[in-house]
């Protein structure tokens, strides 16, 4: 797998005065929604222009399944930015079902890293070109007794993610990938989205990399949400706002 790409900008320069703005890295929130008698196309449209327009990135998702019609994956600096874009999409009349608010970050296992694939994990340009098959899904490491993450010496932890991202990298240019840190910010630890060229690249990743010891003992998964991401017009096209 490859990490998205660093800006083209510094992220600093998009700062609010009196911002909830972390140290670095972006805030990032996943909302999911549903069509009511109240969705306008117009609307919804409008307030991601807006928001565009304010230095978030927004992601739209065709989602697949019952559980939402409508992903939408914001990105920015300034998080009363994001919430900005949240309360339009509402006031737009459409239904919050499901949410995920995390934080990009640099872990503690990559610290070591080149500059630019750090810039990449922190500050990533969504969505990439050519990959429009996407899956999101949260994360934990357990802590049961026998089976806790947290109580394993860190240089064997290291190495059991060492071991996990070795089998990632196999997937380099079939998936893009972003993790993200909701450890206090959410009920789960992190975030995984998954950007694909394919449905089938996002199974497969999955199903890989669930046999490295880091995944088949330490990890447990929340729900996946699974769609097609497209610009939002066509987007809102698919779902059946017109």
């Amino acid at each position: 797998m490859t990490d998205t790409a660093p800006p083209t900008t510094d992220p600093a320069a998009a700062e609010a005065p009196n911002g909830a703005v972390p140290t670095e890295g972006v805030g990032v929130i996943h909302l999911f929604w549903k069509l009511s008698p109240f969705a306008d196309r117009d609307a919804v449209l409008a307030a991601i222009t807006e928001a565009e327009a304010a230095d978030v990135q927004v992601v739209t998702v065709a989602m697949l399944g019952h559980k939402a019609d409508l992903a939408t994956m914001l990105l920015g600096r300034d998080l009363w930015k994001l919430r900005a874009l949240q309360t339009g999409l509402a006031g737009a009349g459409l239904e919050l079902v499901d949410s995920y608010v995390s934080l990009t970050e640099v872990s503690e296992y990559a610290k070591g890293v080149p500059d630019e694939a750090k810039q990449a994990r922190l500050y990533p340009v969504l969505p990439p070109e050519g990959k429009n098959a996407w899956c999101f899904y949260p994360m934990s490491k357990r802590r049961v007794s026998g089976e806790n993450w947290f109580t394993l010496p860190f240089d064997e932890r290291k190495e059991l993610m060492y071991e996990h991202g070795k089998s990632g990298r196999n997937f380099a240019g079939r998936i893009v990938q972003l993790i993200t840190a909701s450890t206090g910010v959410d009920d789960f630890e992190w975030g995984v989205t998954l950007f694909a060229q394919r449905p089938d690249d996002l199974k497969e990743t999955v199903y890989t990399m669930r046999f490295d010891e880091a995944s088949a003992v330490y990890a447990e998964f929340g729900a996946f949400y699974t769609g097609l991401v497209a610009p939002a017009d066509e987007t809102l096209t698919a779902i059946g706002l017109v």
